[in-house]
């Protein structure tokens, strides 16, 4: 019951960070996994069990309010299958020595990714040109369902961002429909490993764990993107991430003490910094919104 309850935990803040980001549910809940003693394979198909549950919801819940374009799916999900069952195979197939830290790095630049996107970068939330095609989704979903499942997590942010930046569609519908199609990937992602583990068991208690947790915040954090800036949460899920991770890769690679040490100063460096251009753009967009609602009353 203790160990349910743990992963319960590690399962509702990565849901916490999906919730109100729309992307890093496997990114958050991996991390936390490996960082617990976790083998990198087992880590990730525990997750994707998980998810199997929570993307279902998810899925359904955008449905129902309509934010999901299904041409879109049916384009980008079963690439994204393909490319998930590739990644399940060849984790599993990896040593735990060079898994670990290969993981760790992809979840790195993923954490990294998460941190810029939400503190610097500004996607499109105009359609500029028409609904992306096979030619765009097809290679994308193969890329992002390969990376989730060596990653332990990349879907979202690599679909989702590719999409929101390309400007092809309402931001509403990119994550109703990568959510949509992610039961599809997750459910391939587990097929794989269930396959390719062979005989290594899977704790049924963390994937049990991560699941209820993340479904037991998952109206929570719905009800927290109203009071919660996303650009702050980003920053800060993506910093802490990335910290994480370079612990486990710098061990992998026996670093030297001064120059884990140095690493760690740059990396909290840049993550205060991250943190400080989020909080300023949350003010800055704030007072432009009063000041034109101001305006709208003045007219």
């Amino acid at each position: 019951m203790q160990f349910f309850l743990i992963y319960a935990l590690v399962g509702a803040a990565a849901q916490l960070v999906d919730g109100t980001l729309g992307m890093a549910y496997g990114v958050t809940s991996t991390t936390l996994l490996l960082a617990a003693g976790t083998a990198p394979a087992i880590a990730s198909a525990s997750v994707h069990f998980a998810e199997v549950g929570t993307t279902l919801v998810s899925g359904l819940a955008h449905w129902k309010f309509r934010n999901v374009d299904w041409k879109v799916v049916s384009r980008i999900a079963g690439p994204g299958a393909v490319g998930a069952i590739i990644g399940a195979y060849l984790l599993s197939s990896l040593s735990t020595e060079f898994a670990e830290p290969w993981m760790a790095g992809l979840l790195l630049v993923l954490g990294l990714y998460v941190a810029i996107r939400f503190s610097f970068l500004n996607v499109a939330s105009k359609l500029t040109r028409p609904r992306p095609g096979m030619r765009f989704l097809g290679p994308l979903g193969l890329i992002a369902g390969f990376v989730d499942a060596t990653g332990g997590g990349g879907w979202g942010p690599v679909a989702t961002t590719s999409l929101l930046s390309s400007g092809r569609l309402e931001p509403r519908k990119v994550i109703g429909s990568v959510d949509a199609a992610e039961f599809v990937v997750a459910f391939a992602a587990s097929i794989g490993f269930l396959f390719a583990l062979g005989n290594e068991e899977l704790n049924w208690t963390t994937v049990a764990g991560l699941l209820v947790g993340g479904a037991i915040m998952a109206p929570i954090s719905a009800w927290l993107v109203r009071i919660m800036p996303a650009r702050i949460l980003g920053a800060a899920a993506g910093g802490l991430i990335v910290t994480s991770n370079a612990g486990t890769l710098m061990s992998a690679l026996e670093l030297d003490t001064a120059t884990t040490i140095g690493v760690f100063l740059v990396i909290v460096a840049g993550w205060v910094t991250a943190l400080t251009v989020a909080i300023r753009s949350v003010r800055a967009e704030r007072a432009a919104n009063t000041a034109k609602a101001e305006k709208a009353e003045v007219r």
